[in-house]
C-alpha cells in the first residue's frame, strides 16, 4: 500500500497544480501508514480466530495447582513473607517445565518490585481571587495535598464549576452533573450526599474527586474536609511529634548497632524471603508515603480544604458556604453552580527524599509469536499472587488463623498458569504473549503499578492486557449466578476490544453469560478501580477485567479451595485464552477510541464507535 501511495506521488507531482493540493495529503496518509506499518498493525478490527486446534483448559490440573497454592503451607501469600516466596517459586518452576521464557533480571522468572518510602517537604500551594480579592493558601494550612502530588506543576483556571455534593447515583436518581460539562475545568464538591444515598456508598464519596478527573475529564477537583477540633488539632500535633520520636529510636539504634559492630553493618533493608523486611534489630524509618510508581509523574491536583478556604472561595457566589453547609449536613440537594468570578492557580512544588526501599517479586514469562514482523507486539495476561497473609490469633471464635485466598486471587493465579501452559504446549500465535503474577494487589496494585512505570517490556507494543481476579465461585453464592461472569473494562478504551470478547464467548460450545453490571462508572464497588488491570488501563492500554465477583468468603479465613468450582473456572479461563490468542494471532489492531464504558448495567452484544 505505501508503494502505491508513492506512485501516486510521483504521478501527482509531474504537475504544479498537483505539487501544491496533494503533497500535503499524501505526505499526511504516508505518515499514517508508516506509523501503523512499524508496528505490523492493520486498521481493522480483530475478529475471533477461526480454523485453530486450541489447547484446552484442565479443571483437574487447575485443582492440583490451587490446592498447593491455598494450601497451609504458604501462610496466605502475604507480601515479604516466605508464603509469598514458595508462591512466586512454584509458578515459575512450572513456567521453566513447560519451556516459557524468563523475563525477569538475569535470567529469571522474577522482575524485583521496589516500593520505597518517602518524606514528603511540602510547598504546594493554592491562590484564589474573587473579583479582584486575593488569597494564598499553603498546604497544611486551610488545604490540605496528599503526600504524593506528582512533579512541579502549575495550573490555572478562570472560572470553577461547583458540583454539589459530586455523585452520580442512578439508583436514587440523583445526578450531580446533569446537563454539567467540566471537561478540562476546575471541580469542586461538598457534603456527604443525599440522605437516600445508598447502604455501601463509601468508596463513590471517598473517589469523588478521581470520578471527577478521570470519567467526567476535569483537569483538577477540591473536596471539602470540616476544619479540626482542637481536640483533634492536639491529637495530630502529638502523632506527629510520636512519629518524629520514633525515627529518632530508630536512627539510634541503628547506630548503635553499626558501632557495635565496628562502623560496618548490612544497613536496613536485609531482607526476608520475599527481599523485604527491615533487618534484625532494625525498624525501617517513618515515612509520609510508599510508593513503586515514578514520583516525578504530573498527577491531576487534588486536594481538600476547609471551612475558611471555601468561605473565600465562594464568598461572591449567589449561595454563600454557611448555607451550603447547612443543607449538605441535612442531606439536601445543593444547586450547581459556575462561579465564573473567581480564579484560581493550583501550584504542586513537593519534594521526595528516600528514606527506605522493601522489595518483592512480580513473576513474569514469554512465549514468542510465530510471525518475525508481530512477535515485537504482545497481549498481556495478569493475575495477582499475593493475598492477606494470616492471623497472630483465634478472630470471633474460628481457631483457623490463614487466608488461604483459594479464589482471591489463587484462582486468577491457577487460570494464568493454565493460559500458559495451553499457549506453550499447544498452537502459537504470531504475536508474543506476556505473563505476570504480580505482587502486592492487595496493599494497592503495587506489582502493576511498578511494571506500568519499570515495564519488563515496550508498554507502546502492547496490544491489550487480560486480567483474572477470582473467577472461582458464584457472586453471592448464588447458584443462579452459576453461568455468570463479569466483564470490567473492555469497551472504555477499545470498543474493538468489548465485541471481540463477546464475539470469543458466542463461539464456545457452552457460552458463560456475560455481565457488565460492575462495569457502570457509579457502581458502588467501583472494581474497575480495584484489580490489577487498572495500572495498565491508566497508561492508556485496552483492558478486560474477568471476574465472578463478590461472596461471603471474600477476605475471609473461609476463603478455602473446596468450595471453588473447577469447572466453571476453566471455562472462564478458555474464554479468556481464546481471546487472548484472537488478538495475538491477527496482524489488525485494536483500535482505541477512548469512548469509555457504554455496555451499560447488564447490557450483552456489539456495541459501535
Amino acid at each position: 500500500m505505501l508503494l502505491a501511495v508513492w506512485v501516486l506521488t510521483l504521478v501527482f507531482m509531474k504537475t504544479e497544480p498537483g505539487r501544491r493540493s496533494v503533497r500535503a495529503a499524501i505526505l499526511a496518509v504516508s505518515l499514517a501508514l508508516l506509523s501503523v506499518s512499524s508496528l505490523g498493525l492493520s486498521a481493522q478490527a480483530p475478529t475471533a480466530a477461526t480454523g485453530v486446534k486450541f489447547a484446552r483448559i484442565s479443571p483437574g490440573e487447575m485443582k492440583e495447582w490451587l490446592t498447593y497454592l491455598s494450601s497451609d503451607q504458604l501462610q496466605g501469600r502475604q507480601i515479604f513473607t516466605e508464603g509469598y516466596a514458595l508462591a512466586a517459586a512454584y509458578v515459575a518452576d512450572h513456567l521453566r517445565q513447560w519451556g516459557v521464557k524468563p523475563l525477569g533480571e538475569d535470567g529469571t522468572y522474577f522482575q524485583t518490585v521496589k516500593l520505597k518510602g518517602y518524606h514528603t517537604t511540602r510547598r504546594s500551594s493554592v491562590t484564589v481571587d474573587v473579583n479582584g480579592q486575593t488569597r494564598t493558601f499553603k498546604d497544611g494550612e486551610h488545604v490540605t495535598f496528599p503526600a504524593n502530588a506528582g512533579g512541579p506543576q502549575m495550573q490555572s483556571f478562570n472560572g470553577v464549576e461547583f458540583v454539589g455534593s459530586g455523585l452520580v447515583v442512578p439508583d436514587i436518581k440523583h445526578d450531580d452533573y446533569s446537563g454539567r460539562d467540566v471537561k478540562g475545568k476546575l471541580v469542586v464538591w461538598m457534603g456527604n450526599g443525599p440522605r437516600t444515598l445508598p447502604q455501601g456508598a463509601g468508596r463513590l464519596l471517598n473517589a469523588r474527586g478521581q470520578y471527577a478527573i478521570e470519567t467526567r475529564g476535569a483537569n483538577a477537583s477540591i473536596g471539602y474536609a470540616s476544619s479540626p477540633s482542637a481536640a483533634e488539632q492536639a491529637l495530630t500535633q502529638a502523632q506527629a511529634a510520636l512519629a518524629q520520636a520514633n525515627q529518632a529510636v530508630a536512627q539510634a539504634q541503628q547506630g548503635l548497632l553499626q558501632a557495635r559492630r565496628g562502623g560496618g553493618g548490612r544497613g536496613v533493608g536485609g531482607g526476608g524471603p520475599d527481599g523485604g523486611g527491615a533487618g534484625r534489630g532494625n525498624q525501617p524509618p517513618s515515612t509520609d508515603f510508599t510508593a513503586v510508581e515514578r514520583v516525578d509523574h504530573l498527577l491531576p491536583p487534588q486536594f481538600t480544604a476547609d471551612d475558611d478556604f471555601f468561605t473565600f472561595l465562594l464568598s461572591a457566589a449567589p449561595t454563600k458556604f454557611p448555607e451550603l453547609k447547612a443543607a449538605a449536613d441535612r442531606g439536601d440537594g445543593l444547586p450547581a453552580l459556575s462561579l465564573s468570578n473567581v480564579k484560581v492557580i493550583l501550584t504542586i512544588d513537593n519534594s521526595y527524599d528516600l528514606v527506605s526501599t522493601r522489595f518483592s517479586k512480580n513473576v513474569v514469562g514469554l512465549i514468542e509469536g510465530t510471525d518475525a514482523r508481530l512477535r515485537g507486539t504482545y497481549v498481556l495476561f495478569g493475575a495477582h499472587l499475593d493475598h492477606l497473609g494470616y492471623l497472630t490469633a483465634p478472630r470471633d471464635g474460628n481457631p483457623d488463623l490463614i487466608f488461604n485466598g483459594a479464589d482471591d486471587d489463587g484462582s486468577g493465579t491457577t487460570a494464568e498458569l493454565a493460559i500458559a501452559k495451553a499457549f506453550a504446549t499447544g498452537p502459537k500465535p504470531k504475536r508474543s504473549l506476556v505473563f505476570t503474577w504480580h505482587t502486592g494487589e492487595e496493599g494497592g496494585l503495587s506489582g502493576s503499578r511498578y511494571n506500568a512505570d519499570f515495564p519488563v517490556i515496550d508498554l507502546d507494543k502492547v496490544q491489550c492486557q487480560l486480567n483474572m481476579d477470582m473467577i472461582g465461585r458464584n457472586a453471592d453464592n448464588d447458584p443462579r449466578n452459576a453461568n455468570q461472569v463479569y466483564i470490567v473494562g473492555d469497551d472504555r478504551i477499545s470498543t474493538d476490544l468489548h465485541n471481540l470478547v463477546g464475539d470469543v464467548n458466542n463461539a464456545q460450545s457452552k457460552p458463560l453469560a456475560l455481565d457488565y453490571a460492575w462495569n457502570d462508572p457509579t457502581d458502588l464497588q467501583r472494581i474497575y478501580f480495584r484489580s490489577d488491570h487498572y495500572s495498565y488501563a491508566a497508561k492508556g492500554i485496552p483492558i478486560a477485567f474477568f471476574t465472578t465477583g463478590l461472596h461471603p468468603d471474600y477476605h475471609q479465613v473461609s476463603d478455602t479451595v473446596d468450595k471453588i468450582q473447577f469447572d466453571k473456572m476453566a471455562r472462564i479461563a478458555q474464554l479468556i485464552y481464546e481471546t487472548g490468542f484472537s488478538v495475538a494471532n491477527t496482524d489488525k489492531v485494536l483500535e482505541r477510541d477512548n469512548k469509555g464504558p457504554r455496555a451499560g448495567k447488564g447490557s450483552v452484544g456489539k456495541i459501535t464507535r
